[in-house]
């Protein structure tokens, strides 16, 4: 049985580093000039992206955090992996169950006041 916090530790990997990594390739190529645009990598990153969110919403089915009944560190990592995400590659109807832990985790108060005070920065996101 692996220990929980090398559970916890491995779903925050996850979430960084196939998640929020590949969200970041999709966020720059919006800052690219038209010219620089490179469409053979932000066809890769979706893919990997889809890969990533598949496994998620079976991981999803049945679990209301990332790790089951506990909010963890690992959720703190989903944050910002899945809200950016969503805006990069939206998820809503493809992914149903992902973005249900999505809204569950901008409801939290903490990360709820955090977008709140980051609202008026979110002009400044690529289109």
């Amino acid at each position: 049985m692996i220990p929980i916090a090398r559970q916890v530790r491995m779903r925050d990997r996850f979430f960084d580093l196939y998640v929020h990594n590949v969200m970041q390739e999709l966020m720059t190529d919006r800052r690219r000039a038209e010219n620089e645009k490179r469409p053979a990598d932000v066809a890769s990153a979706k893919a990997r992206l889809t890969i990533a969110l598949d496994m998620l919403e079976g991981e999803m089915a049945n679990k209301h955090w990332a790790m089951g009944d506990a909010y963890t560190m690992a959720d703190c990592a989903a944050s910002p992996a899945l809200f950016y995400g969503h805006m990069a590659m939206p998820f809503d109807q493809t992914h149903p169950k992902t973005f249900a832990y999505r809204q569950r985790l901008m409801e939290r108060p903490s990360y709820a006041r955090v977008l709140k005070e980051a609202e008026p920065f979110f002009n400044l996101l690529p289109k």
